[in-house]
């Protein structure tokens, strides 16, 4: 059985876990705790709690229930919107009517609301005001990512000079189908100056693809994220993340009922290296990196904690987790 002994995860992007959704308004402060611990032990250390397009009303009650629990597992708040595109495909299953233009003022609300832990925010960069909006957040501390965009070479390559540094789960939040090239996906995997995070669950990106993005933007700059809802942790069935109903099968694809659209994971960190292994970076070690140390070293911080993984002898089945909190790096 392999095994693996390192710096514990850090997840940048998990909407919610183990049947609490971090979009909802009303989780109470045990639930939150409860969520926490099981994804202390799936190894995550550390973690960004994902709020997706909503009001800035509603992303201050839950950006404020979050922090209220001081829970060490919170590195930050991780904004993903309400500053992407509107079109169907691109925006995926963030809520239409919750989608406006970059403001700076807006950013502000949110960022006052959360008590500056917004550290992480992933815009479009062709949405009106965002380049004002990446160029505000950068020069305050903020990592700004770019996702669910429709934008041209010229507007990603605009993002990418006014202070954007990473790509959220490249190769998603976008339509099935695309013009060949050029698309965002090109252009955000050529540029270097890009960091991108993949979803490596087999349903967001097949292995062929990882493989590929892996090649192109070397193992340094990528890192593993989940996007995980409140179906990680908890067996297949219903489950919502923020408005939204949503379907996890026993494949580990979540969906809107009757959906094409993918609306979240229930992927755990450890199962995303595993996969990570199996189909395309035989170094163990060069794949948990990419889950530990590279997404700590994004954000600017120290993992917490140290994990240790076993596998089934194919790297498909996650045996034994183990995390220990007190040896921190």
């Amino acid at each position: 059985m392999p095994e693996y002994a390192g710096p514990s995860f850090f997840d940048l992007q998990v909407n919610g876990f183990a049947g609490v959704d971090y979009n909802e308004a009303g989780v109470s402060q045990e639930q939150l705790v409860a969520s926490f611990t099981a994804m202390e032990a799936t190894g995550v250390g550390l973690c960004l709690p994902t709020i997706i397009t909503s009001t800035t009303e509603h992303f201050a009650t839950c950006a404020r229930a979050l922090l209220a629990t001081r829970h060490p597992i919170i590195a930050g708040i991780h904004m993903e919107g309400p500053y992407i595109s509107p079109v169907d495909g691109f925006r995926g299953a963030h809520p239409l009517p919750c989608v406006v233009d970059a403001s700076i003022d807006d950013f502000k609300r949110r960022q006052d609301a959360a008590d500056g832990r917004i550290t992480l925010l992933t815009l479009a960069p062709e949405v009106p005001g965002a380049l004002p909006v990446i160029e505000y957040a950068a020069a305050n501390g903020v990592r700004v990512a770019l996702a669910h965009s429709n934008a041209t070479t010229a507007q990603i390559a605009a993002g990418v000079s006014a202070g954007a540094t990473m790509s959220t789960h490249l190769g998603n939040g976008c339509p099935v189908t695309l013009p060949r090239h050029p698309n965002p996906i090109w252009d955000q995997l050529a540029d270097d100056r890009l960091t991108a995070s993949l979803i490596v669950d087999g349903h967001h990106l097949p292995p062929s693809t990882v493989r590929v993005m892996v090649r192109a933007k070397t193992p340094d700059r990528c890192l593993l994220v989940t996007d995980a809802i409140m179906a990680a942790g908890a067996p297949p069935g219903r489950y919502r993340i923020g408005g939204l109903d949503v379907v996890s099968d026993p494949s580990g694809r979540v969906s809107a009922p009757g959906s094409a659209t993918l609306a979240g994971s229930s992927l755990t960190m450890p199962a995303a290296v595993g996969h990570t292994v199996r189909w395309g970076i035989p170094d163990l070690g060069v794949a948990w990196a990419m889950a530990s140390t590279q997404p700590a070293t994004f954000m600017g911080v120290a993992p917490r904690g140290e994990a240790r993984v076993r596998w089934s002898g194919d790297f498909s089945v996650v045996e034994t987790v183990e995390f220990v909190q007190t040896l921190v790096s």
